[in-house]
């Protein structure tokens, strides 16, 4: 498994995402090894699973230049099977490009077909829903903040359906986007913790590049739940 610029796209704690991964993955007696990947570094070939953390415009644009050097590499691995999860400023970064609030354009990789300029306010609260990827349906919960207005194209599936004023845009009450294996979200929290199936889903498709169709044991997730219910009450 490898995190993308972990020195760079972290806000709201998104590392933790690669800790609940890797936790869920060494429960079952799955060996991890998980590689932080910055500017200039390469991606291992062998990647079933890369995370993109969020980030500010700042940010964004310091990893931009090196990310338009590596789409290439991450489109090939998509192509073998490797799973990519982006969250909020990585979802971002899956797309076409983001505009940012001051006019900059930010390319993306390319990988989601999805555009985002950023608005004047922003996009702010819990969200609880259900959501699809790899053909799994589970529930969902985490917290967005963000100026960005995703517009999807249609290459690109809605991770999950939100109300009004949420989501990628505020109007069109979808959230996230799905692309095979590729897949984005606004959703920090980090929302792997109380969304075990959205880890889970995760999890199988990125070990099926290796090893084909498997199953997960089950893990006790009542804790994870419980989290997710009280989450769920704070909207």
């Amino acid at each position: 498994m490898v995190n993308l610029y972990p020195d760079l796209l972290r806000s709201y704690g998104d590392r933790g995402n690669v800790l609940v991964l890797t936790r869920r993955a060494e429960w079952r007696g799955i060996s991890v090894r998980m590689v932080g990947v910055t500017r200039g570094e390469r991606i291992p070939a062998a990647t079933d699973l890369i995370v993109i953390g969020g980030g500010s415009d700042s940010v964004q644009a310091l990893a931009g230049p090196d990310l338009i050097g590596r789409r290439s590499e991450v489109a090939d691995l998509v192509a073998g099977g490797t799973v990519v999860v982006g969250i909020c400023g990585g979802y971002q970064l899956l797309g076409h490009d983001y505009v940012g609030v001051n006019g900059q354009a930010i390319t993306g990789l390319g990988l989601l077909d999805v555009t985002t300029t950023a608005g004047r306010d922003r996009l702010v609260g819990r969200v609880s829903t259900r959501a699809t990827f790899a053909g799994e349906s589970f529930d969902v919960v985490g917290f967005e903040n963000h100026a960005g207005r995703t517009t999807l194209g249609a290459g690109a599936s809605p991770l999950a359906a939100v109300p009004v004023g949420q989501g990628n845009n505020g109007r069109d009450r979808t959230e996230g986007a799905v692309n095979g294996n590729v897949v984005g979200t606004y959703l920090h929290g980090p929302v792997l913790p109380a969304s075990p199936g959205f880890a889970d889903a995760l999890l199988r498709q990125s070990l099926s590049r290796a090893h084909g169709p498997v199953e997960l044991a089950a893990l006790d997730d009542r804790m994870e739940d419980a989290a997710r219910l009280v989450a769920s009450r704070g909207r």
